[in-house]
């Protein structure tokens, strides 16, 4: 059976420090590790050669002040969906509306644009490795996500050197 890898971490910018404050914790962003070992997320940055949005990215595109991964056992179909899900998502926008939505009724599963945590939670509930997420209709927050993974049995999450 394949493990679906995240990686949660902080970032050094002052934004950074905000979401992680804002949400209750240390985190800021997530990534899927794709098998090839790319990171694939949403960033409301332009990173490289990739646009801001949701792409896959390079290890390492950017020095991190904290890293944790996240290892989730998946079934070969569970694994096979989450990959599928994420791969339509390839070049949506980032959901600018999204940081209003901490503060605005907004339904996070909308599938037109992403925020980091909202395409990874979306993309475990499709592969059914979480169940659907009852928080806020309006804020999937990186330690939101990293509390409902840490609880997938089997799962197991662990920091990283930086």
């Amino acid at each position: 059976m394949p493990d679906i890898s995240l990686q949660f971490v902080a970032e050094r910018a002052l934004t950074s420090r905000a979401v992680g404050w804002f949400s209750a914790g240390h985190l800021s962003h997530v990534d899927a590790i794709l098998p090839d070992g790319m990171l694939f997320g949403a960033r409301s940055d332009r990173v490289g050669d990739r646009p801001r949005g949701v792409w896959a990215r390079p290890p390492g595109y950017l020095r991190f002040s904290r890293r944790a991964l996240a290892s989730l056992p998946a079934s070969d179909e569970q694994y096979a969906l989450w990959l599928a899900f994420l791969a339509a998502q390839t070049g949506k926008p980032y959901d600018w509306r999204a940081i209003w939505g901490f503060v605005l009724n907004r339904d996070w599963r909308r599938e037109d644009s992403w925020i980091c945590s909202e395409l990874q939670a979306r993309a475990l509930e499709i592969a059914g490795i979480v169940p659907p997420l009852y928080l806020a209709a309006n804020k999937i927050t990186p330690v939101a996500l990293a509390l409902a993974v840490s609880a997938v049995p089997g799962a197991a999450i662990r920091a990283l050197p930086p």
